[in-house]
């Protein structure tokens, strides 16, 4: 089994860990886009053009299954994608996890990239899945970013300030970026207010994962033997996990777990 996943950048990192701890035996290819990234400010043009350039650099180590594990490019490149590689390719999008976060009641903060917050795409998803709910929506401009390039002086201003602009009775708050679910446990510490109950953070990660095998006909099977691959495509060109990814645990993980080879 191969499974691979693309991003603009290292977000893709925690669908990765995932689908690793749920397929130990999978061999893995994880595309991404420094060359391009960031995506965000692109015009949505120019944002399916680079997707589709690092979907087809994952499709060409003949994969089983893609995971777009990138909300930017799943709003405006998955019908291109899939017109361009199923059914041969299944192409999984990944969606800000707003239905579990609603079903849960309270007040839910949706912390995204400012392309996205205010979409029509997640006020969509807003009124499909969280009518009744008090919802709100939180931009977070420059965090994706320093995520990316393991930036801690600017991760902890992003998030600051964006903490700052969440309302305090907020009972969960969804992670609506990728690369935010690498820097989780900062974020709820930023935004947990003191005596009242611990906050819930939803990221998409985990389901992701579990869509993928579903959709290629695989029981998870953790207890696996690992002796696989574990493939890095940098804008195409085959590499090693950088020094940025190294720096969060998931990366860690995976390098440990599964050596580049």
């Amino acid at each position: 089994m191969k499974i691979a996943l693309m991003d603009s950048g290292i977000g893709l990192l925690p669908a990765a860990a995932a689908v690793r701890r749920l397929r130990p035996d999978a061999d893995l290819v994880l595309s991404w886009d420094p060359d391009g990234m960031p995506w965000g400010p692109r015009t949505p043009e120019d944002i399916t053009e680079r997707a589709l350039a690092v979907a087809g650099a994952a499709a060409a180590h003949e994969p089983d299954v893609l995971i777009v594990a990138c909300n930017t490019a799943s709003v405006h490149s998955l019908p291109q994608m899939r017109a361009r590689f199923e059914p041969h390719l299944p192409i999984i999008g990944t969606v800000p996890a707003i239905k579990p976060a609603a079903a849960g009641g309270g007040h839910v903060a949706i912390w995204a990239t400012p392309a996205t917050t205010g979409s029509a795409y997640q006020r969509g998803l807003i009124e499909q899945f969280a009518g009744g709910v008090r919802v709100t929506e939180v931009a977070c401009p420059g965090l994706a970013d320093a995520v990316h390039h393991a930036d801690e002086a600017a991760i902890d201003a992003a998030i600051a300030s964006a903490a700052a602009r969440t309302p305090q009775d907020v009972t969960a708050v969804v992670l609506g970026c990728t690369n935010y679910e690498l820097v989780g446990e900062r974020i709820r510490a930023a935004v947990q207010q003191p005596g009242r109950a611990p906050l819930i953070l939803h990221g998409s990660a985990g389901a992701v994962a579990a869509q993928a095998l579903r959709r290629i006909g695989a029981e998870p099977q953790p207890a696996a033997v690992a002796d696989t691959t574990l493939t890095v495509l940098l804008s195409g060109r085959e590499a090693t996990l950088p020094d940025t990814a190294l720096a969060y645990a998931e990366g860690r993980f995976l390098q440990t777990v599964t050596p580049v080879r």
